[in-house]
């Protein structure tokens, strides 16, 4: 008697694609989160229009699997990206003037007819909570928070262990969450947006601001490493406005506990990539505005795999969703 054997499966993988206002990244990714190969751009290096630039990127990807992975099996590309986004119809509903003429992009139909893959688009928070629910501090949660610090602040609920969308899938826009309501006027058109006070973007701004009220100039104006070195080093303009990034992100925080009731806060971003002195700030200033039987019982840690965990989520969307 013959005994025929199972024919062996070819390996699975999917393209996922991280579009921030800063930076575009897409890697070649397994089913357990693995980052096989990565390519990475600034947003704005080119003249190229936005959505180009995004397809030249996957195709870039894509190249690389078929060169160098052509036995694996590509499910899809999956996409995590900043702004506002319909689900699941991948349409773009809003984004600021940090990804100018994006607002309104079919962005779901437009990769699928350029690569002729099953696509998956969300807001790149959301992706990124799939990456800690998957792999991070987030398994075995129910209930989560999470914010990224990057070129804005974005954020994410999870309630009974699925993303809370809302009415078209806006739900969680916390950086657009006012903690000041005489505060500074944001790009949103509201006043005192936390991310008014807590991006990289705006801690940049603010610490020039500070620099030029005290009569200094500078050919190139720190950026927000920069910024962040003179804070740890001590410079006391630093230090004045991080600390306003804390207190901010701290009352959000107490917010967010008082309205979700939390077992878990999870900071990703380029920020978070500070690690620990970043972190035990933001607790400081959160766990002292909570009501403590909120706070009680939840920690405030980082993303587990860092400024990546959005491009690894985005491609996990291929197998979480399917």
């Amino acid at each position: 008697m013959v005994r025929l054997g199972r024919e062996k499966q070819p390996p699975e993988v999917a393209i996922g694609l991280d579009i921030g206002g800063t930076k575009i990244h897409a890697g070649v990714i397994d089913r357990d989160g693995t980052i096989l190969h990565m390519v990475g751009y600034p947003t704005k290096t080119t003249d190229m229009p936005l959505i180009e630039h995004i397809k030249q990127i996957a195709g870039e990807a894509l190249d690389w699997q078929r060169n160098a992975m052509a036995e694996a099996k590509v499910i899809g590309i999956g996409i995590g990206t900043a702004g506002q986004v319909e689900w699941p119809s991948g349409i773009i509903r809003y984004a600021s003037e940090l990804l100018p003429n994006y607002t309104g992009t079919p962005l779901k139909e437009i990769i699928t007819s350029a690569f002729g893959l099953p696509v998956i688009v969300d807001n790149d928070v959301n992706v990124m909570a799939i990456t800690e629910a998957r792999l991070g501090a987030g398994r075995n949660v129910q209930h989560m928070v999470g914010l990224t610090l990057g070129t804005g602040v974005g954020g994410v609920v999870v309630a009974n262990g699925a993303i809370l969308r809302g009415k078209w899938g806006g739900a969680g826009e916390i950086g657009h969450m006012p903690v000041d309501f005489k505060g500074i006027p944001c790009i949103c058109g509201g006043i005192g947006c936390l991310e008014q006070y807590a991006s990289g973007t705006s801690i940049a701004a603010r610490y020039h601001e500070r620099m030029a009220a005290f009569g200094e100039t500078a050919d190139s104006p720190p950026d927000t490493r920069e910024v962040v070195r003179r804070w740890l080093a001590g410079d006391t303009a630093a230090i004045e406005v991080m600390d306003d990034a804390f207190r901010a992100l701290g009352a959000a925080i107490a917010g967010l506990m008082h309205l979700y009731n939390p077992e878990l806060i999870v900071i990703g971003g380029g920020l978070a990539d500070i690690g620990e002195p970043l972190l035990s700030c933001i607790r400081k200033e959160a766990y002292a505005r909570a009501m403590p039987s909120f706070a009680e019982g939840v920690p405030i840690v980082r993303a587990a795999s860092g400024n990546g965990s959005g491009m690894i989520g985005a491609a996990l969307q291929l197998w979480e969703y399917r």
